[in-house]
């Protein structure tokens, strides 16, 4: 028998971990069980010419909120070319209606609720006892009577209609095998783990507070699996835990094990409640090797009614302080989460949230927007909440009591500026000492996206020059008066001199920077100099002086001669090395986030 486990991934660099779940899990039909993973960018006919030269009997999509319509596109036409296929799906999109869902895709066999992985084991079991009888489809009766047994499904019977089995009781899940055996099939890809399922919280917008029954898999199993992946040299793993430390002892003892037999290559990520970090907690994760772990924490709100009523449970002050001591060491990138559209949250008072959560200066900030999901306590409330979202996934807002949808649109422009000049990392000095110049942060980006609507650059892809260029020509246009426009803008020219050379040896310059102050000459005698002294580029043994030159750069920037190294970057930031090689000042003295602090 052939079966196929189909995943239609966001990215190339994704994988997934729900089809290798239930591969493993069915361990002893491994032989028959395959694995296909797709993206949603690739055409589906490219889709369906590969299923279709698998030619597999029974095929199964694994369904979330960004696939489902490549997935319903993909089924509806592969039905069409391979007729005798059994077609199945499972994952959280489908889980909430499988009865509808059935009734409207007739080519469905059937939907798996819920945990996949024994559903998939007995199903598995079924269809073998069909071919056994040297029949790949037992008679009706018999059909009916098996599938009724298997829990945690819905599925087509013998006459056309459909019907759904009780729910599967939650699964121990020290029990599920690694999925991970063979780490080549990985290779320059994500790797997801999950250490525990379930959530203790109740955020009305989250699928997880569904599910109450919150397990943890056995802490030796994880630490043989964490060790695993630090052997491989695996690039990235991201944890799926919903909420990583809500069990202290658990995080504990994940932590301290990554940190003691660390290698340097692996970089594990955690989503986590900052609030519940202690100072235990907070001083092994200072601890750490930059790059070693990276935490991403869902704030959502500073709105105290909006986290009161979506029931989410957060102190934002202990939120704050820990974010303050574990950026203080600089070894941690932290990612804080706003969600624009929950209620009592108006374009005011978002603005807010969004000027408390930048103040905590953390690596990427993002602004997202409310999805409605089906099954969700917000989902319930949409009437009384007057909201209103997209019928096609991802069932984003569109408008609340409290935001428009004129707001929405402003919002999504504001969230661009953000993704193109904060989270980047390309413009970080420039933009901090621009905030100075703003009421406040919010209102920087705010007043950049009107920047952007007024000269029509927003649905225009622009180069890195040219985001340079665009955020130049706002400076001019929104900062300064007449009398010291030339200072000041010398002065930005400067901080964008910086932000440029940090990440790239740019060959060609934006016209508005000028020619680099450096001359041919004195770039010459540095280079013969550090030739034969290696006072600064240590790392280049083997290198001439020309080839340093290619290498490096050099520019005069705020009074100090600077010497960028690419080969030594900031393991967080990605930024170049530093150093100030004429004594003038030291390199820290030359950025504005470190005289910031």
């Amino acid at each position: 028998m052939n079966i196929l486990l189909t995943a239609v991934n966001a990215k190339y660099i994704h994988s997934n971990l729900a089809v290798y779940s239930l591969r493993a899990y069915a361990e002893k039909y491994k032989k028959e069980v395959s694995i296909a993973e797709y993206t949603i960018n690739q055409q589906t006919d490219e889709i369906l010419a590969d299923i279709y030269r698998r030619h597999p009997d029974i095929l199964c999509f694994s369904c979330y909120l960004w696939n489902i319509t490549c997935v319903k596109e993909i089924i509806t036409e592969i039905a069409k070319i391979l007729p005798d296929t059994e077609i199945w799906l499972g994952g959280p999109e489908v889980s909430y209606n499988p009865l509808e869902l059935l009734e409207k895709y007739k080519m469905l066999s059937g939907i798996m609720c819920g945990e996949g992985e024994q559903t998939f084991l007995e199903l598995m079991e079924y269809y073998h006892h069909a071919e056994e009888q040297e029949e790949i489809i037992p008679d009706a009766k018999r059909r009916d009577g098996e599938l009724s047994r298997i829990r945690g499904i819905a599925y087509r019977k013998s006459d056309g209609t459909v019907g759904r089995t009780a729910p599967r009781p939650a699964l121990d899940l020290s029990t599920v095998p690694f999925a991970y055996k063979n780490i080549n099939d990985f290779r320059n890809r994500i790797v997801y783990y999950e250490s525990s399922r379930g959530c203790p919280f109740s955020c009305s917008y989250c699928l997880s507070s569904v599910d109450k029954c919150l397990r943890f898999r056995d802490l030796e199993l994880v630490k043989k699996e964490l060790q695993f992946f630090i052997d491989n040299e695996v690039p990235q793993v991201k944890f799926v835990d919903r909420t990583f430390n809500c069990r202290r002892g658990h995080a504990m003892e994940v932590w301290k094990y990554i940190k003691e037999h660390d290698r340097g290559i692996t970089n594990f990520h955690f989503e986590i409640a900052a609030d519940l970090l202690d100072e235990e907690e907070i001083r092994l994760i200072r601890g750490m090797r930059p790059g070693l772990i990276q935490l991403e924490i869902g704030i959502q709100s500073a709105n105290s009614r909006t986290i009161s009523e979506i029931k989410r449970k957060m102190d934002l002050e202990k939120v704050e302080r820990a974010v303050a001591a574990v950026r203080e060491k600089r070894n941690i990138h932290q990612h804080l989460d706003l969600i624009a559209g929950l209620p009592w949250e108006d374009y005011r008072s978002f603005a807010a949230s969004f000027n408390r959560v930048c103040g905590m200066r953390p690596d990427q900030l993002q602004l997202g927007f409310l999805k409605v999901l089906k099954g969700s306590l917000m989902y319930e409330k949409a009437g009384e909440y007057a909201l209103a979202y997209q019928d096609r996934p991802p069932y984003e807002v569109l408008f609340t009591k409290w935001l428009s949808y004129e707001e929405i649109i402003r919002l999504k422009q504001i969230e661009e500026m953000v993704e193109v000049y904060y989270n980047s990392g390309q413009f970080q000095n420039t933009m901090k000492r621009m905030e100075r110049e703003f009421a406040d942060p919010f209102s920087m980006y705010e007043a950049l996206a009107a920047y952007y609507e007024r000269n029509g650059f927003f649905q225009i892809s622009h180069s890195r020059t040219a985001r340079y260029e665009i955020l130049f020509n706002f400076i001019r246009e929104s900062v300064g008066t007449d009398e010291n426009r030339p200072e000041i803008m010398a002065e930005y020219t400067e901080w964008l001199t910086l932000d440029l050379y940090l990440r790239d040896n740019v060959r060609n310059r934006p016209e508005f920077l000028g020619k680099s102050r450096v001359s041919p000459d004195e770039a010459a005698a540095f280079y013969k100099e550090e030739e034969s002294s290696r006072r600064y580029l240590k790392d280049y043994i083997g290198y001439d002086r020309r080839q340093m030159r290619k290498m490096t750069h050099l520019e005069r920037i705020r009074g100090g001669l600077l010497l960028f190294d690419y080969r030594n970057r900031d393991p967080l930031t990605g930024n170049a090395a530093v150093y100030c090689v004429d004594g003038r000042k030291t390199a820290d003295e030359m950025t504005e986030g470190k005289e910031e602090q």
